[in-house]
């Protein structure tokens, strides 16, 4: 296994990508100390390429890779000097986390987009902003929300929250390429949504308005709370005022992507 070469013909030159994969795949700190995270699957790869995405190394298995277009998409990536290993299918699929093995898959510079850089135009109509997402996957499903939604992407407050997580980037269906990322504090998030003129929407069970009935004023950021303890105090304290889902009685919570769906699809009608 080696750049170019036919499957399993010599495996040394791969052995510390495959550890470096798995390294992405399992540790947090791995990931933000290299500033790298792992894709895998056609949709995801299609979409990174598509959206301009840095890659570091391209792992490729022929015989399961079907996609045409995925095909050509690896030739064109290579011929920009990304290292690419070619893998027999045993050999993707040791590091392959996807039910159904595609046979592409790479290690992708993370991007982040500093707050205090986005200014005029850049600061966009519509973000959402959290603190912490118990399921990753949650978190994943926000992303693909926010890009179909047309939103320009996530505020993280803190560190809890990563989006570079192989299971939210594989329940973002490619969508982490469509979105900024922004890493900041809640304070620092009052002081530039007050510079800007922002919307800061918090959506919570006491929230003063039905969120349907409320108007969204361009640039809005949403506010999302955890799932269990709904917003911090350092939330609701960068907040302008707060929404709610109306629910069914005995219902008082229901899953954070669906909310933040409603939420984003609502507002994004302006």
């Amino acid at each position: 296994m080696t750049h170019d070469q036919h499957d399993g013909s010599n495996d040394t030159l791969a052995q510390p990508t495959f550890a470096l994969i798995r390294r992405l795949q399992s540790s947090r700190q791995a990931r933000d100390r290299a500033e790298l995270h792992f894709i895998e699957g056609v949709r995801n790869f299609v979409t990174a390429v598509d959206m301009g995405a840095e890659f570091e190394q391209l792992i490729v298995s022929k015989r399961l890779l079907q996609s045409t277009v995925a095909q050509k998409l690896v030739r064109r990536v290579r011929s920009r000097g990304v290292p690419a290993f070619t893998v027999s299918p045993e050999q993707f699929r040791a590091v392959s986390r996807s039910a159904r093995a595609s046979g592409v898959a790479a290690v992708v510079k993370t991007c982040w987009t500093p707050l205090q850089s986005m200014t005029g135009n850049e600061v966009g109509r519509l973000w959402v902003a959290i603190e912490s997402v118990r399921a990753p996957g949650n978190l994943g499903t926000l992303i693909r929300s926010c890009a179909a939604a047309s939103a320009t992407g996530l505020i993280l407050l803190g560190n809890r929250a990563d989006p570079f997580d192989p299971v939210v980037v594989r329940a973002s269906m490619g969508a982490t390429f469509r979105q900024r990322f922004v890493r900041t504090s809640a304070q620092r998030l009052r002081q530039w949504c007050d510079r800007h003129g922002c919307d800061v929407v918090g959506v919570t069970p006491d929230g003063d308005e039905v969120y349907h009935d409320a108007a969204y004023e361009s640039p809005t950021v949403l506010m999302l709370g955890d799932e269990r303890k709904g917003l911090s105090d350092e939330q609701r304290a960068v907040c302008n005022r707060t929404v709610r889902i109306p629910m069914a009685a005995g219902c008082d919570s229901i899953n954070l992507g669906v909310a933040g769906s409603l939420l984003l699809f609502e507002a994004s009608r302006g």
